[in-house]
């Protein structure tokens, strides 16, 4: 339901680009929202799951709801829609949105509904998007969300952000159902970045649990976490009450205290010592080593990215960082 209690728009061709998790997730969710439903997946055998009304590779143990079209063919995917979620991982965006170029629709919004910095150029992936699809407006759907949560429709809010407000307040609209309060925001930048950096920090809450450290020091690491986030927001626009919502603060409470998130599970295996081939895809281990040059070469203080990195690439251990982080010089909290 919108703010003013009315049913939000409905009847819009949607093309989900992505079969994993969270792409047959937003699928259920704008079938709920009374949209028509394209998923592309690369894997035929998802597609055929998908069809059967199950993704047991992605989503064991949940009933999809009749209604989704899925596809191995993203021209079919992309035939017709009003409006593009691309759900491709973050360092798989640009070479998803080059395949789709030639049949994306002119003109219609594509909403980035993964989180990251593109590793090898720094790019926030709105920036991709104006690179490869000029003519096509650009979204970001951020939040506290994880895909479970939002495929057996429990109550999720999430915020949608475009450059244009206008723009923003209608997909929220259209994407708001039962369950999935959409709020709207014209700080594009600002929801990309606190999507991104929440990744790097629930690694390092994983870390920080695996290695037995105490909640405390979690508890601090977050905390201390989240003032990085706000520099490096600064440094690219983002506007500090963004920061403080759903899409900043809101999401790294989120992944910073559950398993259920890929990054702190990730986190919490490299924290214990175990092996960390087979994981599922973490986000913030590319993000952190981008977003750590990019502090560096904006001489932005982030402290606890630059240790995350470090330890990813194993210059350092988990220890040896916490200690290096402890004996920093002090100084007021009020000095971010």
């Amino acid at each position: 339901m919108t703010g003013s209690g009315q049913k939000a728009p409905s009847g819009w061709r949607i093309a989900v680009l992505g079969g994993g998790a969270w792409g047959t997730a937003l699928a259920l969710a704008m079938l709920r929202a009374d949209h028509f439903v394209r998923l592309y997946a690369r894997d035929p055998e998802t597609v055929a799951a998908i069809d059967r009304g199950e993704n047991p590779r992605y989503l064991p143990g949940i009933a999809l709801q009749a209604g989704i079209v899925a596809t191995s063919d993203i021209e079919a995917a992309l035939d017709g829609a009003d409006c593009v979620l691309a759900v491709a991982p973050a360092q798989s965006l640009r070479a998803m949105l080059t395949t789709a170029k030639g049949a994306m629709p002119n003109g219609v919004p594509l909403v980035l509904c993964a989180k990251g910095i593109e590793r090898d150029t720094g790019a926030l992936l709105s920036a991709i998007v104006d690179e490869i699809l000029p003519e096509n407006p650009v979204a970001a759907l951020s939040g506290p969300s994880f895909a479970t949560d939002v495929a057996r429709g429990l109550p999720t809010a999430v915020v949608v952000a475009a450059r244009n407000e206008g723009l923003a307040a209608d997909l929220a609209a259209r994407f708001s159902a039962q369950n999935l309060r959409c709020y709207s925001s014209d700080d594009l930048i600002g929801v990309e970045i606190g999507g991104a950096l929440k990744n790097v920090f629930a690694i390092a809450a994983g870390a920080v649990t695996g290695a037995g450290l105490g909640a405390s020091a979690q508890a601090a690491m977050v905390t201390r976490g989240f003032v990085e986030l706000r520099r490096i927001g600064a440094a690219f626009g983002a506007r500090p009450e963004t920061l403080m919502g759903l899409s900043g603060l809101g999401d790294l409470l989120l992944t910073c205290s559950s398993a259920q998130s890929r990054n702190f599970a990730y986190g919490l295996a490299l924290g214990q010592g175990k092996p960390l081939a087979g994981l599922r895809l973490a986000e913030g281990v590319p993000t952190a080593a981008i977003a750590a040059r990019i502090a560096t070469e904006r001489k932005i203080d982030a402290p606890i990215i630059t240790a995350v990195a470090a330890i990813l690439d194993g210059t350092i251990t988990i220890r040896q960082a916490v200690s290096a982080l402890m004996t920093r010089p002090l100084k007021t909290e009020s000095d971010v």
